[in-house]
């Protein structure tokens, strides 16, 4: 190839380079500030503090761990979503030095997906938009899909905060099962708890 032609060929390439450039300008000038305001979200919300505590029933041993966590927390208020008996879990955060005005049991849950039905509502009518998860770690991965699901829904947003174990991770399809229930509830407003092929009771 001649000095002559090597020039114009990258006096070409060059040219096109402008010209696609100039092509993509205008849709970064659209994207850009999506971008931008996307990322200031996902910053105000990473240091919004949550302004409550959910506990997930289903073990004494997620109370016990709210109830230190609470004392690390002193100014947000406590759900216990089906959890343990009304006495018994008093007793677990009056031991951990939890005033009582603080602590919200909630008996109308018979579920993982009514744990947040149940209560989405209550935590958005007093401006509530962001709360600490708490529940095992072996159940948070459906948990997250649910809570994300049903809290989403209302522009509630959740920190997880996994109560350690030795228990393997729900398997996958309690997982999809649930966020299908959550679909539905979002949908139509029925859990679909009362159906034996839909509704659990485990934790």
């Amino acid at each position: 190839m001649s000095k002559n032609s090597y020039l114009r060929k990258q006096r070409y390439s060059s040219l096109n380079r402008r010209k696609s450039r100039s092509r993509l300008f205008p849709y970064l000038m659209l994207v850009l500030p999506l971008i931008l305001l996307w990322g200031y979200k996902e910053i105000k919300s990473q240091l919004a503090p949550p302004q409550a505590i959910l506990v997930l029933g289903g073990s004494t041993k997620r109370e016990k761990f709210a109830a230190q966590f609470a004392r690390k927390h002193p100014d947000i208020p406590i759900w216990v979503s089906g959890g343990t008996p009304k006495d018994y879990a008093e007793g677990v955060f009056t031991d951990a030095g939890i005033e009582l005005s603080r602590l919200h049991l909630d008996y109308r849950a018979v579920d993982t997906v009514t744990n947040f039905t149940t209560l989405v509502d209550e935590f958005q009518a007093q401006g509530i938009n962001k709360i600490y998860l708490i529940t095992s770690d072996y159940h948070m991965r459906r948990a997250r899909v649910i809570g994300s699901i049903v809290l989403g829904s209302r522009g509630m947003e959740f920190q997880p905060v996994p109560v350690p174990s030795e228990r393997s991770p729900e398997p996958v399809e309690k997982v999809l099962r649930d966020g299908a229930r959550a679909l539905l509830w979002l949908t139509t407003g029925r859990t679909g708890a009362s159906l034996p092929s839909l509704g659990n009771r485990e934790p």
